[in-house]
Parts: structure tokens; sequence; C-alpha cells
């Protein structure tokens, strides 16, 4: 009975965090001690500006909001929140506290996915833009772009993924960017890293529901918001390409989607790819042990 109470909390607030995509994003959030985060001190190129990111906060419960389906969504919920602490628990012992990147591009839900992942494993949360937008002492990305310049921007966020590999226990949502350095690789390969693979034409949907304003990549004066974002989600995704596919794990909606029976990824909520998720991360890490030896000493 306590493990159904706890599945049906974490359903609640799977649920409420919303249709994978764009949303709010925090420096941290999800809670471990031993993550130390409160001690986790970032700085940057720019005027030596640095940060004390302060550790996690539990997640509030959230109450229950009742819809059309009743009890049987709420069951459903459930059975889906068991599952996803199950995996999260299968997985623990391999990850060996080793932290995981989620990368993957702008609108992909790196943001909404990595909280899940990060409540359900005791990791800590940590957003790459968010740190570099307080090291930097702007209040975002597309303002950093526009006063200084997006290699600025890189330099900085290559400080903070540097400082981040350093600790453990920790899920960090990364830029769409973040994967074009090389040397970002290098951080990220001391952990575990996901790639969330969204369908170009579903990003571009639901980058030009939620407007631009907030990603300069894309934020472009147009008549048509979901052409232009799918013409340069396009060229993204081409110069890109390769270096997503560094990624030690890669999740595809379209595939979640089709062994669901759904027709579009949109009809997917952000429990499903977290479980799709632990499966890969699970999948990796016995493949590497048997191959490798222990996951620790990859």
């Amino acid at each position: 009975m306590a493990m159904e109470a706890a599945a049906a909390g974490l359903a609640m607030q799977s649920r409420a965090v919303g249709v994978v995509g764009a949303g709010s994003r925090s420096g941290a959030v999800g809670g471990d001690r031993r993550a130390r985060a409160g001690s986790l001190r970032i700085g940057g190129p720019a005027g030596g500006a640095a940060l004390r990111a302060r550790g996690a906060k539990p997640v509030a419960p959230l109450c229950c909001v009742k819809t059309s389906r009743g009890h049987q969504s709420l069951h459903n919920s459930v059975d889906e929140a068991l599952l996803l602490k199950r995996k999260a628990e299968q997985v623990l012992f391999g990850l060996n506290g080793r932290c995981i990147y989620l990368v993957g591009m702008m609108g992909s839900g790196k943001s909404t996915v990595g909280k899940i992942l990060a409540e359900v494993l005791g990791y800590s949360y940590f957003d790459s833009d968010s740190l570099v937008e307080q090291a930097v002492g702007m209040p975002s990305v597309a303002q950093i772009f526009k006063v200084h310049s997006e290699a600025f921007f890189r330099d900085n966020e290559s400080s903070v993924l540097r400082d981040l590999s350093s600790m453990q226990r920790l899920v960090v949502a990364t830029g769409g960017g973040a994967v074009i350095r090389p040397v970002n690789w290098s951080y990220m390969k001391k952990g575990l890293s996901i790639m969330l693979d969204v369908p170009l034409d579903a990003l571009a949907k639901r980058i030009a529901q939620v407007g631009t304003a907030s990603r300069p990549l894309l934020d472009q004066p147009s008549a048509d918001p979901y052409t232009a974002a799918f013409a340069k989600l396009s060229l993204l995704a081409e110069q890109r390409g390769d270096a997503y596919a560094n990624a030690d794990v890669r999740v595809s909606l379209e595939e979640i989607a089709a062994k669901q029976g759904h027709g579009d990824v949109s009809q997917l909520n952000p429990t499903d790819i977290a479980i799709e998720a632990l499966q890969k991360i699970q999948n990796f890490v016995n493949e590497h042990s048997m191959a490798s030896g222990p996951f620790e000493d990859l």
C-alpha cells in the first residue's frame, strides 16, 4: 500500500508537468543530499561571474484534478507511476551515482522529462541554460546572445558543464546546442547521455504555439511561425545530427508512439517518455556491464 500511495503522488506530479515541450526552466529541483548541489560553484569567463547553485527542494505535492475519465484516469496514472518507480529502482545500482545528461533539439522536452527522472531516481535536477543565466547575471539566453554573442554563451555553457561533471547523482537538461563543442562531450561522457529524438514537425508545432522569443536561434520575424520554425530546425538538425549521435542512449518518440498505437507523438505524456528512457538506460548499463565489467569502470 505504501508503494501505491507513493505512486499516486508521483502520478499526479508527473501528469501536472504537462505536455512535453518548452516550459519554464529552473536551475535546480528534486532532491538528494549526496549530490551536494548546494556546494556547486560555477564561474565563467564573464568577468569572473560565479554562481552558488542552491540544492534541491522537494517537489510540492499536487492536488488531483478530476477529469472526464474520472477514477479510470487516476488508476492508469498510478499504474504508470508504479512502473516508472520500478524501472528507476532497477537502474539505480547500475548507474552507481553517475549523472544523466539529456540532449536534443530545443523544445524536445528535456526539462520536463529530466524533472521526472530526477524525482524517481532521487537525483537533483539542473538546467544548464538556467545556470548560465545565473552565472552571467542575465534573465534569458536570448538576452545573452543579444548583449554578448553566441560564442560568449557557449563558453559559459562549457564552464557550467565542466563544474556539473565533477558531481554525482544529477539529471542535467542541456541546451539544444551544447552538443556542438567536443569539450562538452568530454564532460558529459563522465555520466550517461540520453538524446530525446522528436520529429521536426512536432517540434515546429510546439515552438510555433509558445513563441520563439526565448529561443534566439529561432526568433526571426515571420508571417508563418510554423514554417519558419520548421525551416530553421531542419537546418540545425542537419548541422548537429552527428553530434547528437554521440549520445549513449536514444529515445525516439516516434517509436514510443508506434508501440502504443498512437499516430502522433503529441498523444504521448511525459511519463511514457521517462519510462522508455529508464528502459534504455537499463539496457545500456546491462550491455556495458557484461561487455566491459562494472559500469563505473567505463
